[in-house]
């Protein structure tokens, strides 16, 4: 059995449309994984295991917690202090890739990720090729041209040009330089590239490909017509987050900004379509499974925030999409609610294959419970970010500080949109969610996390109310 697993950077599950839901902008167009989904399992409750970028692919990577951050304070030359845990895979753990070529597979990786290849970093570990392609972000692909005033301009609004805004655009801008046509645009590019893996290692008894798409992830460049699709109008464009709220946001900036992420989540979409095609003219589908998520969301307005945060923490950034095609059709058109995390992937990989990890992963497999509808193979879900932890089980929704403070309490059950905080009204629920959350961590942190909740602001609107265990 050959197993592909395609990651998808910011893809938001309520951009997906089987899952029935839309973002507050409206409907986003994916026929494709709307049509993929018809023949998968679904699952509506994936949750990553920490966040953002690094963190959350070393827990799908390895199957492996990365909460509670023990040695885990990465400053390492060549990259910038990403987030607690953003840091290569500890040499003690081992990866997907090293399992299964131990095995007999034959492993690869095609990605655009810029930051799993920065100095100092190791993801490809164990993959017997693997392809970076360059250009993401402020990836130092090209020193030249250097874009003019009036093209930083056109991307990048004034109000929100400031000097780490303004070297992010400016390379972006030179790595865009001659991507003049949709396929050299990143996501296209990433796909092409699999399905030449796929062509060159036909002759592969067994293989394990894995499929990274930075995109939909800002800088939001897309062809044009695609961002007419969600906004026709002329005028100023805008492609990054500003990590802040958007009170003062212009609105035609904010709706502009909506139509590029959606645009880049419909470019998406049809590439992910030419993957399925290729497979299918290949005849792999009826020996590979499939396997589509992502490692987060993005706010684009939502509660009035442009970026990505863990604390306060909310669904458009923390749930995210998984869906699992098996070529027997085993599973297609069953949604399961099931709570799930990163590293469950990781498990459920190696129980496809029935190979055991040298070591106890964290990770559980989930496939027999979820399309048996069993009910969960875990009563709760702990996600970190930095020094805040998100604590979700079938009813509620806890965010806090690691030490406690500025709680977040949302009843699941009469609140899916997180509106109300009711830590004040349920302080014993607030307490067993936190001890929940202090029990992942095995009861301990390193005094630099400590350190750094102690330092953090409470969020406004979070309740005054410490859990005392």
């Amino acid at each position: 059995m050959n197993i592909i697993l395609v990651i998808f950077d910011s893809l938001r599950k309520d951009c997906v449309g089987c899952y029935g839901q839309q973002p507050p902008w409206g409907k986003v167009h994916t026929p494709h994984l709307d049509s993929f989904a018809k023949e998968s399992l679904v699952m509506t409750r994936v949750y990553p295991e920490s966040l953002p970028t690094l963190p959350a692919r070393r827990a799908i990577y390895t199957g492996q917690r990365v909460y509670p951050f023990h040695n885990a304070d990465y400053r390492l030359k060549g990259d910038f202090v990403g987030a607690p845990g953003w840091g290569p895979i500890p040499e003690d753990q081992a990866t997907l890739a090293e399992i299964l070529s131990e095995h007999g597979y034959r492993c690869g990786l095609v990605s655009d990720v810029f930051h799993m290849f920065k100095p100092s970093k190791n993801f490809w570990r164990g993959f017997h090729q693997w392809t970076f392609l360059r250009g993401q972000e402020t990836d130092p692909q090209r020193s030249g041209p250097i874009p003019p005033k009036e093209l930083i301009d056109r991307y990048l609004p004034q109000e929100f040009q400031h000097p780490g805004s303004l070297h992010l655009i400016r390379q972006a801008l030179m790595n865009m330089y001659d991507r003049n046509v949709e396929e050299k645009y990143f996501a296209p590019q990433v796909m092409i590239h699999a399905i030449e893996w796929l062509q060159q290692n036909r002759d592969a008894d067994q293989f394990f490909l894995t499929i990274e798409s930075f995109d939909p992830h800002e800088p939001w460049f897309v062809p044009e017509y695609y961002r007419r699709m969600y906004d026709d109008t002329d005028g100023q464009d805008q492609v990054i987050s500003c990590y802040s709220n958007t009170d003062q946001m212009r609105p035609e900036l904010l709706r502009r900004t909506q139509a590029n992420y959606s645009g880049e989540v419909t470019m998406c979409d049809r590439w992910f379509g030419h993957l399925y095609g290729a497979l299918r003219a290949m005849g792999l589908l009826d020996n590979t499974i499939i396997i589509v998520t992502a490692d987060h969301g993005h706010s684009i307005g939502d509660k009035n925030y442009l970026g990505k945060r863990g604390y306060p923490s909310h669904p458009e950034v923390y749930d995210i999409p998984l869906m699992i095609r098996h070529p027997e059709g085993i599973g297609a058109g069953i949604k399961s609610d099931m709570l799930l995390m990163h590293t469950d992937i990781t498990a459920q990989i190696l129980d496809f294959v029935g190979i055991e990890p040298p070591r106890p992963i964290d990770g559980k497999p989930f496939w027999q419970e979820a399309i048996k509808g069993n009910g969960n193979i875990r009563d709760h879900v702990t996600v970190a970010w930095g020094p805040a932890i998100t604590v979700v089980d079938g009813k509620w929704w806890l965010n806090c500080k690691i030490n406690g403070r500025g709680s977040f309490l949302y009843d699941l059950a009469n609140d899916r949109s997180l509106t109300t905080n009711v830590a004040d009204y349920y302080p014993d629920e607030l307490n067993r969610l936190y001890a929940l959350g202090i029990e992942d961590a095995r009861g301990s942190f390193p005094r630099w996390l400590e350190e750094a909740a102690a330092k953090s602001a409470d969020a406004p609107g979070c309740s005054d109310l410490v859990p005392r265990l």
